[in-house]
């Protein structure tokens, strides 16, 4: 019977998926919308995919901002259901993209969004601040299928506090759901958090040797990450993962390089690897070491988050041994 109450839950993608999952536990799994290895940012739903969201009872997506495609096809199909954009949840820490094609390694509180709305955490001895969104909407640029590179970046999980905001979001929106088993989503989430405390305490020892690593990503999808542990990128090829960077960028990154002697640069599996080979010839930085922020080649499951950060850190770290 209890099987029968639970709620059916559609998701965007896999990260998402993995939280999902581990909050739902034996009682259920969610339906991913955007297979793995697809873009986010312009995607064309499978039946099987449409029937998820028609069916779903709630969604959990990151943002309009990573998938504004997904919107209209939200509005249309679940329109009944309970909607929950994450990166809009209380407790989520929020950051602007950064402009241009290199970034500078300085204090960027003037990118945050702290409203101070109450939701405050501790850990290990370190004060994390990560509050509520404001209203504040994201832009989108009309006829386009990616998503728009001003206002809020929308890559927000790869910053396991805010995971562990979503958790809080996600147990909370299945207890309302099915409050029979509203005990069971609660405690999976807290279980979760808990070992999001033991990720984040083990990715900072690991990361600490390699602070001061310079590095350049192929887009700019990762500063929640390098902020959380303090692993500043350089730069970004490109603008965005749908767009090829124009040659004064170019020229940007390559002055960039000569100028902090970066070390290397990540490739991501999903893009031709000609083009890092192209900008980076002759320069003698690292270009085979692979990255991503979806986990394209991780199984789905309870285990894909921590392995995806586990599989960023690991690439910072070798990116430092390689440069040693």
């Amino acid at each position: 019977m209890a099987a029968a109450e639970v709620p059916s839950v559609a998701v965007d993608i896999p990260p998402v998926h993995s939280l999902v999952e581990r909050v739902m536990g034996d009682l259920g799994t969610p339906q991913l919308v955007i297979q793995p290895g697809a873009s986010p940012h312009g995607y064309a739903m499978r039946p099987s995919e449409a029937e998820a969201l028609a069916q779903a009872d709630v969604v959990f997506w990151v943002s309009d901002g990573l998938t504004p495609w997904l919107a209209k096809a939200r509005q249309s199909l679940a329109a009944d259901a309970q909607q929950v954009e994450l990166m809009e949840s209380a407790g989520t820490q929020r950051l602007t993209y950064r402009q241009g094609a290199t970034f500078e390694a300085h204090d960027h509180d003037e990118h945050e969004e702290h409203e101070g709305h109450g939701h405050h955490e501790e850990h290990d001895g370190h004060e994390h601040e990560h509050d509520a969104h404001d209203g504040h909407e994201h832009e989108q640029h009309a006829g386009h299928d990616h998503h728009d590179h001003s206002g809020w970046d929308p890559h927000g999980w790869l910053d396991p506090v805010n995971a562990q905001a979503w958790l809080d979001a996600i147990a909370t929106s299945l207890a309302e759901l099915d409050p029979d088993n509203a005990d069971i989503y609660r405690h999976n989430a807290e279980e979760a958090r808990s070992k999001l405390d033991d990720l984040i305490d083990e990715l900072e020892t690991r990361l600490q040797q390699a602070q001061g690593t310079r590095f350049i990503v192929f887009h700019d999808a990762y500063q929640y990450f390098e902020r959380r542990f303090d692993v500043p990128a350089a730069g970004a090829i490109s603008l965005g993962d749908a767009s090829d960077p124009s040659p004064a960028r170019i020229r940007e990154i390559q002055q960039r390089v000569a100028d902090l002697g970066v070390q290397c640069v990540f490739r991501e599996p999903q893009f031709n690897p000609a083009l890092v080979d192209s900008v980076f010839a002759g320069t003698g930085v690292e270009t085979s070491l692979v990255i991503d922020p979806l986990g394209v080649d991780l199984p789905l499951g309870t285990e894909l988050y921590p392995a995806l950060l586990r599989q960023l850190a690991d690439g910072v770290t070798r990116c430092a041994a390689e440069a040693e």
